[in-house]
């Protein structure tokens, strides 16, 4: 007999595989953008993380990502001017997300025009952005 604890498949502990989703995760507070990170890749994705606009766009040139879960507010190169940027670096072959704490109509209309796909208020639900995710 075995001795030990396992766990079956289905308590959601185990990591799955992700299809080789690489996802680009972008927040000012290392603290926020690194547990993202941790869930996301507790689900098999191969995750990178970025705490500022310049530092994502350097990071996408040198590992492309199919996804990008981006701040809006950060101090130098908002959000929106990283999402422009993106969007003119890589077309429709990647989706937007902005993970925000602006959460008004007005505010998920500036994303739409920036060139974000998808809007999310902080705090996003963590199984709803690994959903997002796995369906790509």
């Amino acid at each position: 007999m075995r001795r030990g604890i396992t766990f079956p498949d289905h308590v959601g502990l185990m990591p799955r595989r992700s299809g080789g989703v690489r996802v680009l995760v972008v927040d000012d507070y290392p603290d926020a953008a690194d547990s993202m990170a941790m869930l996301l890749r507790l689900g098999g994705y191969d995750v990178d993380v970025a705490v500022d606009g310049m530092a994502a766009l350097q990071q996408a040139r040198v590992k492309p990502p199919d996804i990008v879960l981006l701040d809006i507010s950060m101090p130098g190169m908002s959000g929106y001017e990283v999402a422009r940027k993106l969007r003119a670096m890589f077309q429709n072959k990647v989706r937007l997300v902005a993970i925000t704490a602006h959460g008004f109509e007005e505010d998920r209309q500036r994303c739409l025009a920036a060139g974000f796909d998808l809007h999310l208020v902080k705090p996003a639900d963590p199984s709803a952005v690994e959903n997002l995710v796995r369906t790509r």
